[in-house]
């Protein structure tokens, strides 16, 4: 499994070289965070392109904050993932790629019971793949959600302290015009 976290401005391509064709290869990505706290991490998204060796289109994504996919590859060589950032924050991405290839071992053992126990074996190595995968993957949605909701407490929190202080402020200024009203009926009546 290859994972990385990196901060993307527009655009941004990743590139992994498959070794042999029919791998499976497993890929996610997760918008954990935006340059500023005032952003919502819910708004956008970015793009994901993954082309094949020959530069062919072989699925997109359009403004997803978070994604898993796989595939199979056609054919052996570099596969790209080209991630497109159109708003105008930063965006850290956290992305994997994890290929899965499935060995049948051409064994000259007389005994047939090996050839389901290295079968079996390769199943339960590709399993236990995947579960890091799909760990990996959720703990950065986990991130993602922490920073999203420390933001939104942030927000709520300004708020709250701007409603208080202009609360406050409205309560002064209707002691000062009621004592302006009593003081203009006082020297009315005096008059």
């Amino acid at each position: 499994i290859y994972g990385i976290r990196f901060v993307i401005d527009k655009e941004e391509c990743l590139s992994h070289n498959v070794h042999l064709e029919g791998d499976t290869i497993h890929v996610s990505f997760v918008v954990v965070q935006a340059d500023t706290p005032w952003h919502s991490a819910n708004e956008g998204g970015v793009d994901l392109m993954i082309k094949g060796p020959s530069g062919e289109l072989i699925h997109g994504f359009r403004d997803k904050t978070s994604e898993k996919y796989e595939f199979v590859a056609y054919k052996k060589g570099i596969y790209q993932f080209c991630f497109t950032n159109k708003s105008p924050y930063h965006e850290t991405l956290d992305f994997d790629v994890q290929v899965v290839h499935y060995t049948h071992y051409d064994q000259h053992a007389k005994n047939e019971h090996f050839d389901p126990l290295l079968d079996q074996i390769s199943k339960l190595e590709a399993a236990l793949y995947n579960i890091q995968f799909e760990q990996h993957w959720l703990e950065a949605q986990t991130a993602r959600q922490a920073l999203l909701n420390e933001g939104m407490s942030q927000r709520a929190i300004t708020k709250a302290l701007l409603e208080s202080v202009t609360l406050v402020g409205v309560c002064f200024l209707q002691v000062f015009l009621l004592q302006r009203l009593f003081e203009n009926k006082l020297q009315m009546v005096r008059v």
